[in-house]
């Protein structure tokens, strides 16, 4: 399969590559899926940012005439058993599972190129030592190893996010390696090695880019593979804890009450079916815009 970026066996030059330029924006927004992707995660996004300014109530803020209260017009979500605002706490949950879903995916999606590069391009014990390290870690039961973590991590929320990141990076630099054997085999990486070009200059200036689709598919479905892990922890208590607020912290909470007070389980159970459906959506909508032929990008 040809490689977007990479010159073909006749020596001619590389193709363009369709990642860059007004190219792009045009073929996404020639998706139906990736438009309502979109649009669904930029009202996510104005809701968990906009959301706490329009609100009438703190998320911390207790309204101790209202206790379970349903829907209205002074508490729009209705309120918690302990009178807690419904919205604000929802709006500050989505908040918080945005953020930690964004920086999973970033930084697990980085550890993947660099780890499936180095050890595809580098190969004998480094490829070894790399992939060992990447089975072991495929094999590892990854909720029980958070679940006994969690409580060493506390409350403090930044320090889920390299411990997600961890167990989320593996089978994308399994792929990123394959890709990276058969690049570096090419013409154009052949004559930049050839002209004495620094290993980490071809990492970067010739290789990367060739991956760039794959990479950013697979972070845009990393984002919400880490929400719903993060809301996994979370209703169990190991991830997010009171008083802080996320997602899975507001669902666990109105769970046990879903059936009698639905709107202290509902409304943050449907952002969260939303929020997973539409960075599906753009992921779909990326896979087809990068690689318009069909073929999915490099395997």
């Amino acid at each position: 399969m040809t490689v977007p970026g990479a010159s073909d066996p006749s020596g001619a030059p590389p193709e363009a590559m369709p990642v860059r330029g007004p190219a792009l924006t045009r073929r996404l927004l020639a998706q139906p899926r990736a438009v309502l992707g979109l649009a669904l995660l930029t009202g996510l996004f104005l809701l968990a940012f906009a959301g706490p300014h329009l609100a009438r109530w703190d998320w911390q803020q207790t309204d101790f005439t209202a206790l379970r209260e349903p829907p209205s017009a002074e508490h729009w979500f209705g309120t918690t058993a302990s009178g807690r605002d419904v919205f604000a706490l929802t709006v500050r949950g989505l908040q918080k599972s945005l953020l930690i879903g964004l920086s999973v995916a970033v930084l697990s999606t980085g550890l993947a190129a660099l780890v499936g590069m180095v050890a595809g391009y580098a190969g004998g014990w480094a490829d070894r030592v790399l992939m060992g390290v990447t089975d072991l870690l495929l094999v590892l039961p990854a909720f029980l190893v958070l679940a006994v973590l969690g409580p060493t991590l506390g409350s403090a929320w930044p320090l889920l996010v390299p411990a997600l990141a961890a167990f989320m990076w593996m089978v994308t630099a399994r792929m990123v390696r394959q890709a990276t054997i058969s690049l570096k085999e090419r013409e154009f990486v052949l004559a930049a090695r050839c002209m004495g070009v620094s290993p980490a200059r071809v990492l970067v200036r010739h290789l990367l880019p060739n991956l760039g689709s794959l990479l950013i598919i697979d972070g845009t479905l990393h984002v919400g593979a880490a929400v719903i892990a993060e809301s996994g922890l979370s209703y169990f208590g190991f991830g997010v804890r009171p008083p802080d607020s996320s997602l899975g912290t507001v669902i666990a909470e109105g769970a046990a009450a879903a059936t009698t007070f639905p709107w202290l389980f509902g409304f943050a159970a449907a952002l969260l079916v939303l929020l997973v459906l539409a960075v599906n959506l753009v992921g779909d909508g990326l896979r087809d815009a990068l690689d318009p032929t069909g073929g999915g990008g490099v395997r």
